[in-house]
């Protein structure tokens, strides 16, 4: 598989594999969380994503409880994590409302239960979660670039930034920000014309796409139209459905690295047939034009 390099020493696979609803699975056991890993690391997805919260703050320490059980799957990985939301949850029953944190000691101590939780030395990839409307800018870079010095974490980046909210904090800081995670697909098409992108492809930052599939509402609720193209296109490569929606955003230039997460161990086996879908500029036009219900201008 493909590989994207994020910055010096750091790749990831092209296709990353979201974690978000690890969770959710009945199936929590280690055996089985490893099977999924397995999965994804037989078709090249060596990359991993989670985050603090997920799982009402569970998925890290499942993570963590497989990874303890086959130790040799830690060195065949990169595990992104992120932190700064602050849920209302009966863990921390003290919190009167959902809010960001992105102080020094609020990002040192999630770094840190993120470490233990997953029973690993370095975070790959830290990203903050959400633009934080409180940030102290000079603060928050401080720590981040402590964080990278002291070797907690080996890069770090952002999730659902602006151009505004990346320059803020890019200029408090001495390491790059490499990465800007965002809601990209055909269930989410601004950011090809909100600036988005074209602020990331300029500077050759390589995008991570969240629910590049909609969070499975492409094809519950997407225009009967696209999903009609979808498989049309689909059976013509003898691929499934997703594959092409996923294909659709390899196919942009800026570089784009879908993270897709399901607990079936069915679909997780067939994630890289993506990569053998080829899409051309007109087939790439037709599909952003059905999935905005116009056509260009």
């Amino acid at each position: 598989m493909d590989r994207i390099e994020l910055t010096e020493g750091l790749s990831l696979s092209r296709l990353v594999y979201g974690m978000w609803r690890l969770g959710d699975d009945p199936d929590r056991s280690s055996a089985h969380v490893q099977a999924k890993i397995e999965a994804c690391l037989e078709q090249g997805i060596t990359s991993f994503d989670q985050a603090d919260i997920y799982g009402d703050y569970e998925s890290e320490a499942i993570l963590g409880a497989a990874l303890r059980g086959a130790p040799g799957l830690r060195a065949r990985m990169e595990i992104v994590t992120k932190c700064d939301i602050m849920l209302k949850s009966q863990k921390f029953p003290l919190r009167r409302v959902k809010h960001y944190d992105t102080s020094a000691a609020h990002i040192e101590a999630s770094v840190h239960a993120s470490l233990k939780a997953m029973g690993i030395d370095e975070i790959d990839l830290l990203l903050l979660h959400r633009p934080d409307p409180l940030m102290d800018h000079m603060e928050t870079g401080r720590a981040l670039d402590d964080l990278v010095a002291a070797g907690k974490v080996r890069a770090v980046g952002v999730s659902n930034f602006r151009p505004w909210d990346w320059n803020l904090l890019q200029s408090a800081m001495e390491a790059p920000l490499v990465t800007n995670q965002i809601e990209i697909g055909l269930m989410a098409t601004a950011p090809f014309e909100n600036g988005d992108l074209a602020f990331l492809q300029e500077r050759a930052i390589p995008p991570m796409a969240w629910s590049p599939l909609g969070g499975g509402r492409l094809f519950a609720s997407a225009p009967v139209g696209l999903v009609d193209a979808l498989r049309r296109i689909a059976a013509e490569a003898g691929v499934e459905a997703s594959a092409v929606a996923l294909a659709w955003l390899l196919r942009h230039p800026a570089r784009i690295l879908p993270v897709v997460g399901t607990n079936r161990p069915d679909r997780i086996a067939t994630l890289a047939e993506a990569l053998r879908v080829e899409i051309d500029r007109e087939t790439w036009f037709e599909l952003y034009e059905r999935a905005r219900g116009r056509e260009v201008a």
